[in-house]
């Protein structure tokens, strides 16, 4: 696939001076791989459009830079710097926490409403700084408080859909705390079964990680109160996974 190819399929969901959050496919690295990263191919994309160049104002001495991390597997919104004032603006947001970052994610088995009635509830185990894998999800060493809140938001034969909302920002907090409920993130090759995984890719054709990183809530410059950026929706792939599992097989 071409870079400009690449480049078209990553939309656009924001942008003002000095920055931008686009939507950011499954199995696209955001930096590290010049040329074929977010970064690489929104730079190229912002020089080659006009509007959102101007819109922007991007220092092509700065160039694109993210404020923020997604795993290479998860998709959705990724917010970009294009100037060193805006990338300083919005950092102090996430780390004083003052972000708020909602996720999507499909797990394996039925995981309960906490409480019932559409209720949140919160997985409190402690991680390791070390991102550990499928046999210590918990990582090692010293440990450090982290939560995460889910909320069930539909269920299938074999499948739970949850919306997440991170309270923490360990490595890999949302696959490490699935893993650790039992109810591990369907497609996780590091945290899942090798079993499972085959199972999705030769049954259902489903070859990527089920966890998308949805909205970020943030206060925007000249703001004072928070805007929410999201994506339109969730993955198709994702959705479709989920309503293929409802449906009986046949006689």
């Amino acid at each position: 696939m071409t870079m400009e190819r690449e480049a078209a399929q990553i939309p656009v969901l924001a942008h003002g001076k000095g920055w931008l959050a686009v939507e950011k496919p499954a199995g696209m690295s955001i930096h590290n791989e010049p040329g074929r990263d977010l970064c690489s191919l929104v730079f190229a994309f912002i020089q080659k459009e006009t509007l959102i160049r101007e819109g922007t104002g991007m220092n092509p001495d700065f160039g694109v830079n993210p404020v923020h991390r997604l795993d290479k597997e998860t998709s959705g919104v990724v917010l970009l710097a294009v100037n060193r004032e805006m990338f300083r603006f919005f950092s102090h947001q996430f780390e004083s926490r003052q972000i708020k970052k909602r996720y999507v994610a499909i797990l394996h088995g039925m995981l309960e409403d906490p409480q019932g009635g559409n209720s949140w509830g919160t997985w409190n185990w402690p991680l390791a700084k070390s991102a550990g894998g499928r046999h210590n999800p918990e990582g090692t060493g010293r440990r450090q408080e982290s939560r995460t809140m889910y909320r069930v938001l539909d269920h299938s034969a074999h499948y739970t859909m949850v919306e997440i909302e991170l309270l923490s920002g360990r490595t890999h907090q949302i696959r490490r705390h699935a893993k650790m409920s039992g109810h591990p993130v369907v497609g996780d090759a590091r945290y899942g079964s090798t079993r499972a995984i085959n199972h999705l890719r030769s049954a259902c054709a489903f070859d990527r990680l089920a966890l998308h990183a949805h909205a970020l809530s943030l206060i925007l410059p000249g703001k004072q109160e928070p805007t929410t950026i999201e994506t339109p929706t969730i993955p198709i792939r994702m959705l479709s996974l989920l309503q293929n599992d409802r449906i009986a097989p046949g006689p």
